[in-house]
């Protein structure tokens, strides 16, 4: 049990993953204050959040310059960016998630993050 993070595109009926992470804490924090901005107040589990172009920039500047929030939970494993392996392999799969979203939008998808714990 843990941490479990998707995001995916849509496009009517077809909805195709785009990205995976497991126990990605900083990550999740990033996405929990975007929900919240968004206006959701619930637990930030199993709930899906659409991504936009200007989410996505946010996103990367924050990656870019390591500032993902620090962020704790029962569930959500050892700081995301405590190895350095493991912080490099996050970016980049990070990274990679970011350059898709952008594509899957400019194709007229929707992206949606959402999580499990």
């Amino acid at each position: 049990m843990g941490l479990d993070q998707y995001a995916y595109s849509i496009k009517g009926e077809e909805q195709t993953e785009i990205a995976y992470w497991r126990k990605h804490n900083r990550l999740q924090g990033w996405m929990e204050e975007l929900y919240r901005s968004k206006g959701g107040k619930e637990e930030f589990n199993c709930k899906d959040i659409e991504l936009t172009l200007e989410d996505l920039d946010n996103l990367s500047e924050a990656v870019v310059n390591r500032k993902l929030p620090e962020t704790q939970g029962f569930f959500f494993g050892e700081d995301s960016y405590k190895s350095p392996e493991l912080l490099k392999e996050r970016e980049d799969r990070d990274y990679r998630f970011i350059c898709d979203a952008r594509q899957a939008i400019r194709d007229g998808n929707k992206v949606i993050y959402t999580c499990w714990w």
